[in-house]
């Protein structure tokens, strides 16, 4: 598969092909995608919502007005969920909300990510991120040149500190190491914005996890 390439102040530069990106054919390996961005977004919940029952809340222990006589309903609490500040019926409580992905759904997932990206056209590849001079404004033409609209992912081997200091303020573009990047990374961002080195990186990933 050809991929765009583009040089270091963002012009084009044609396509080349790179041997290694994973081939498939159909529907394969995308319910795997689905599967791990799924649990990947269960997986960074805190589960930490929490809501009082009536028996949790303070007070409500005397009856607010006798059971007969009054003209009003029965109530037996001033707690009960029905009453402003009782207790909440059925509410959040503190939760596990992982979920377990055995490790060759997730390599799948990954070469299938990869691949989808790469076929659809929207992962380029620019020869390096030697941004001189180190500056946002020189970093941000370079970026929007390639990719004009919407959010996009950089991906390189390794952010030399004059890069990071460069890009990490561009607003709608985020950074990521080639080795660390996941499913859910390479599936939400319009645009991939990869170095030949960071390419490398995710095709020997592709190719470990076929094994």
């Amino acid at each position: 598969m050809k991929i765009k390439l583009f040089n270091n102040d963002g012009s084009a530069n044609g396509e080349a092909e790179f041997e290694g990106l994973p081939a498939f054919e159909g529907d394969k390996g995308l319910q795997a995608v689905k599967e791990v961005v799924v649990a990947q977004a269960a997986n960074a919940r805190q589960g930490s919502a929490n809501s009082k029952t009536r028996a949790e809340v303070r007070g409500g222990g005397k009856k607010p007005w006798k059971q007969k006589g009054t003209g009003r309903a029965r109530a037996g609490s001033t707690r009960s969920p029905i009453w402003v500040g009782g207790g909440v019926v059925f509410g959040p409580k503190p939760r596990d909300y992982s979920k377990k992905i055995n490790k060759k759904v997730r390599s799948l997932a990954f070469r299938r990510a990869l691949f989808d990206r790469v076929s659809d056209g929207s992962l380029v590849v620019v020869e390096s991120l030697d941004i001189a001079p180190a500056k946002t404004s020189v970093a941000a033409k370079l970026v929007r040149s390639i990719a004009p609209k919407g959010k996009a992912l950089v991906l390189d081997k390794e952010f030399s500190d004059t890069s990071i200091l460069a890009l990490r303020n561009i607003a709608g573009i985020d950074l990521e190491e080639a080795a660390y990047v996941s499913v859910s990374d390479l599936c939400q961002f319009q645009t991939i914005i990869v170095t030949r080195s960071g390419l490398e990186t995710l095709i020997e990933r592709a190719k470990g996890d076929s094994k």
